[in-house]
């Protein structure tokens, strides 16, 4: 449940009224507005029961919260959350944010010339796999702890926050060391021993919709990781499995929405993922900003002939601008801002015009 108090109550108010619902066995959140603050109940309500919850001083009112996820929930937050991202990257406000980057990380010639390309184009965080989860054991698994090296390196350049993906427990403190932001690919979104252990490092988290989950489900994912401490964490659409096989996958654009509606977390889109076709890239891209998207996360490469994973789904440098260059208008369309530089000015940035 949630409890609404009253604008003009004092901390020593505030305070009392934790002090007797986490004395009942609860643990609470403040969620603090502009002229109320929210006190979220976690844990066995029915010990609240006996408790005289609105006689007790500075409480307004008092609202049940019915769907499984509570911090997730955006009934529990006053204000929408924002994510930062290493020193200067933020997913969540005002301004539309890119993430771009490699597939894999294969050399640190080819993500040098990746960072600097995307960044040219308007993109503030720099994306590139570490560990691989591939469908067939025989395809390209990933440099490991070295690409987390030169992710690393990279950033310390270029200044741009890098995300990668974890896959094991074991692993989160060698990723969450090297990495700004950690993400959760769609095969591991239900690997609850991972989410635990990730609700334990103060890093941001990614986390992407399972492949076959409902929206329930990912937000019921988020909670796990919320509920084991960490809060700082963006959704992303990535696309469903369904019987379509026009596509790699079917971009669910009306889980934005939803996903908006029922929870004050950031929501991004990837869209390479989601067609598994550069070509469907940039069309899903401005589809997701339309229907409020906070960002986009974006496979790009130098030659994605030759990229050792989903080079069929990558975008060239020069198709990654053009996309950046039209961003825009949709971002005012939607409500919202993105300043990129020119299409002429990002190729020229990135050495190809």
């Amino acid at each position: 449940m949630i409890i609404i108090t009253r604008p003009d109550i004092t901390d020593a108010q505030l305070d009392h009224l934790r002090e007797r619902i986490e004395a009942a066995g609860l643990h609470t959140h403040l969620s603090r507005g502009e002229h109320r603050t929210i006190v979220g109940c976690i844990g066995d309500e029915a010990r609240l029961e006996e408790l005289p919850l609105r006689s007790i001083p500075g409480v307004e009112s008092i609202l049940p919260i019915l769907k499984p996820y509570k911090l997730a929930s955006r009934e529990f937050v006053v204000n929408r959350t924002v994510v930062r991202v290493g020193e200067h990257a933020s997913i969540g406000g005002h301004d539309l944010t890119i993430i771009a980057g490699p597939c894999s990380v294969e050399n640190r010639a080819m993500l040098m010339e990746t960072a600097v390309a995307v960044r040219s184009s308007g993109a503030t965080i720099l994306r590139g796999g570490a560990f691989k989860p591939r469908s067939s054991p025989y395809s390209f698994q990933g440099l490991g702890r070295e690409a987390l090296e030169l992710l690393a390196a990279v950033r310390a350049e270029t200044r741009l926050p890098v995300v990668t993906e974890v896959l094991d427990t074991r692993d989160v403190d060698l990723v969450a060391e090297h990495a700004d932001m950690l993400q959760v690919g769609a095969r591991n979104m239900q690997n609850y021993a991972l989410l635990a252990e990730l609700g334990r490092v103060q890093r941001p988290i990614l986390l992407k919709r399972g492949l076959s989950a409902t929206i329930s489900e990912l937000l019921m994912a988020a909670e796990y990781i919320m509920a084991n401490g960490n809060h700082q964490i963006v959704l992303c659409e990535r696309g469903i499995r369904t019987f379509e096989r026009a596509t790699r996958n079917t971009l669910d654009v009306s889980a934005i929405p939803v996903l908006k509606r029922e929870s004050h977390l950031p929501v991004i889109v990837d869209p390479s993922h989601a067609g598994g076709d550069a070509k469907l890239v940039a069309p899903l891209a401005y589809a997701a900003i339309a229907a409020g998207a906070d960002g986009l996360i974006v496979e790009v490469h130098p030659n994605p002939e030759d990229a050792l994973s989903d080079g069929d789904q990558s975008l060239d440098f020069k198709a990654f601008a053009s996309m950046m260059s039209r961003i825009p208008a949709f971002a005012i369309a939607a409500e919202r801002s993105f300043q990129a530089p020119s299409w002429r000015e990002a190729l020229v940035g990135a050495g190809i015009a």
